[in-house]
């Protein structure tokens, strides 16, 4: 039975006809288009001979044009022109908005490729991590592997690459449970990268929504063409599936490569130009998120492409998540305003399919009221960045203001993104677990240049070092840059300990940059967008400093998994199911005032639950001075009911400072003194029964 009409036109891109009519031939394809902007609209495409052909879509309705191709087969590329209109002279005609595969012609024109989505999948299932126990793995397909000695050469920078064997190894000896990808939607160089020579790496600047980067691809794939590019991407995800590892997208919907009205039409604006992007009364673009325009999500056309794209990517590709990069203009509405009641939030809450997948928002732009870190509803956790400002303020500007004789931040603040920083997210209805807790990400300093770098060194970018954040929280600890100086090298080596220790004993979901875990450097570049090369590529050959950071890391992590074997499923969601106890250094409760005191940086964290097996204690003192402390004492366990407080002992498991590993595993009893180093995170671990709440 043939569809009704208006169904039929509701149907993007290529797909089988409804039923072949009498006479028909049965090689055709039904073609959909949403080009509100054209009277009428032909579809351009070579026949299986090769040859250029064209077709009439015929048949139009509130923007929709569509029609039968007969022989656009698999492996056939098409694309849009207005009919009877002059066809452009560089051969750039319009190219559909659902192009599940786009090619680039001997002229440089981009094309969309018809292609299948069969598959071998192989009985794939999601790893369905819990959020709890998430910890993310921030990384580039091309510069995982583009240095790695154990990747075969023609796999390295690769999707397939990324799925090696050696890869999948250190992800799982690091802890990780998912690996989020810098885009992989299909992206191209904006203009002012191509008179400069130089590439956009990152990949923020999408020309394909439904269509993979083939660049990353082998070159075996790509010889093989857009089927096998599919294919080497799909095999990637199944391969980190069988590994237990999740795959999260970033993805760049906010805006498109077409840019300002003075650049290149490729697509949205040659189709349905206002339909697509936000206006201003005077027909300007709006633009939120720096780029030129802006795709406007009070635009059902907008709503549709997106959620299209999302189902399509959790659907034919089983991928497990996507972190939205500035996010907050996917939730303007018609005013321009944020609500996180925005239709394309709620439709995502609602939709069987993304519902249940892992949903990460950056949660700002550019536009007014960009900044909205908190506010985004339930089912979505945001990037926190009054985290990552607190650690860095804390643990890295924070030595080097005291090291300089002047004063650094209190503990107060630590101790609130520690909890979870439930302040910031109570309001939205979430607790912790929608914390994305990062100190970097791929935007800004590497961990090693945090603590190595005063200031940004972008000299390569071609922008005279104009561009990237001025304010970066950093401290150099005396030298700018690599220095040979072993005091400065440990000095170094701590505090980036004590940034990444924070981030795996935080509540909430860590998120680990690529290359952090050993060393890596971007010789002082915080704006690598540009930097397809050493500068951005993963060396997996560290130095002593990295092989060292290699170690903390992956001991935190251990730290942090056997922790969270102890505690119920529930925590730390659910308030009732943990406890956080603060401490001064004589291991008597926080008083106010030291609260507030701005020389009080030292603390001593008790948390576990009251139906837990291991309770952790955790030290954090921000001074530079070696302390004296006293563990809780019996008298405050007692408080809580602790079964026998008073011979409750506390088993030393790690520390940052450069004595710790001479005193690991020593055992100190409840209310007895130790000695936290200075600038250092002290891990214990206790045994006994958890902690029940007095009633």
């Amino acid at each position: 039975m043939t569809q009704p009409a208006d169904a039929v036109l509701r149907v993007p891109g290529i797909s089988a006809p409804p039923a072949p009519e009498d006479g028909q031939d049965q090689d055709v394809v039904h073609v959909s288009v949403f080009a509100p902007d054209l009277e009428a609209v032909d579809v351009h495409y070579t026949d299986p001979a090769g040859e250029p052909a064209v077709a009439a879509l015929s048949a139009a309705a509130d923007g929709h044009h569509h029609g039968h191709a007969p022989a656009l087969r698999p492996g056939a590329s098409y694309a849009f022109w207005e009919s009877g209109a002059e066809l452009p002279a560089d051969g750039q005609l319009l190219l559909d908005p659902y192009a599940r595969a786009i090619v680039q012609d001997d002229a440089g024109a981009y094309w969309g490729v018809h292609v299948t989505e069969d598959f071998d999948w192989g009985g794939d299932a999601p790893p369905a991590i819990p959020w709890r126990d998430t910890v993310i793995y921030e990384a580039h397909v091309r510069g995982q592997s583009m240095l790695h000695p154990d990747v075969p050469a023609e796999l390295r920078g690769t999707y397939a690459g990324m799925a090696h064997p050696a890869m999948v190894a250190h992800l799982l000896a690091l802890g990780v449970t998912a690996v989020q990808l810098l885009p992989v939607h299909l992206h191209i160089d904006e203009p002012h990268l191509q008179d400069l020579g130089l590439p956009n790496y990152w990949g923020y600047n999408t020309l394909g929504f439904f269509a993979p980067h083939a660049d990353y691809a082998s070159e075996a794939a790509r010889r093989a063409g857009p089927q096998a590019v599919r294919n080497e991407l799909k095999g990637m995800i199944r391969l980190l599936h069988q590994a237990g590892l999740e795959v999260i997208l970033d993805v760049v919907y906010n805006h498109t490569a077409e840019g300002g009205k003075d650049q290149k039409t490729y697509s949205w604006r040659g189709l349905g130009d206002t339909a697509y992007y936000r206006h201003d009364d005077a027909g300007n673009y709006l633009d939120t998120t720096g780029c030129g325009n802006s795709l406007d999500f009070s635009s059902p056309a907008v709503l549709e492409l997106v959620l299209g794209s999302l189902r399509h990517w959790v659907r034919d590709y089983h991928v497990d998540g996507f972190r939205f990069d500035l996010a907050v203009t996917l939730g303007r509405g018609e005013d321009n305003r944020f609500s996180p009641r925005h239709p394309f939030l709620e439709a995502i809450a609602a939709d069987p399919l993304l519902s249940h997948v892992k949903m990460i928002a950056e949660p700002w732009d550019l536009g007014p009221d960009g900044w909205q870190t908190g506010r985004f509803p339930q089912g979505f956790a945001d990037w926190n960045d009054g985290f990552r400002d607190t650690v860095r303020d804390f643990w890295v500007a924070g030595r080097g203001a005291l090291e300089g004789g002047g004063q650094a931040p209190n503990v107060a603040r630590l101790a609130s993104v520690l909890a979870g920083s439930r302040d910031t997210f109570a309001a939205s209805g979430r607790g912790p677990l929608a914390s994305v807790n990062l100190v970097t990400a791929h935007d800004g300093f590497t961990l090693r240049d945090l603590v190595s770098h005063h200031r940004k060194h972008n000299e390569d970018n071609g922008e005279s070092n104009r561009d990237g954040a001025e304010h970066n929280r950093s401290y150099n600890h005396g030298v700018e840059g690599m220095s040979g100086d072993e005091a400065i090298t440990a000095a170094r080596l701590q505090t980036a300990s004590n940034a990444m220790g924070t981030l795996l004993l935080s509540l909430g979901v860590p998120m680990i940059t690529a290359g952090d875990e050993f060393g890596k450097t971007q010789r002082g570049n915080n704006n690598a967008y540009c930097q397809d090369n050493e500068i951005s590529w993963l060396d997996w050959t560290p130095d002593a400093f990295g092989q060292d950071m290699l170690r903390r890391t992956q001991a935190f992590a251990r730290i942090r998994r056997e922790f969270l074997q102890h505690q119920p499923f529930v925590y730390p969601a659910i308030a009732e199911s943990s406890y956080l106890l603060w401490f001064n250094a004589e291991g008597t409760p926080m008083r106010q005032e030291q609260w507030t005191d701005g020389g009080t940086r030292l603390v001593q964290l008790l948390l576990g639950s009251p139906s837990g097996s291991i309770d952790g204690l955790v030290v954090f003192n921000g001074e530079l001075e070696d302390r004296g402390i006293r563990l809780p004492g019996a008298e405050s366990l007692q408080d809580f009911r602790r079964k026998d407080a008073a011979s409750t002992r506390f088993e030393l498991r790690y520390g940052t400072g450069a004595r710790s590993h001479l005193r690991r595993g020593a055992r100190v009893g409840a209310g007895e003194t130790d000695t936290a180093e200075g600038s250092s995170i002290t891990v214990y671990r206790c045994d006994a029964p958890g902690l029940q709440p007095r009633p």
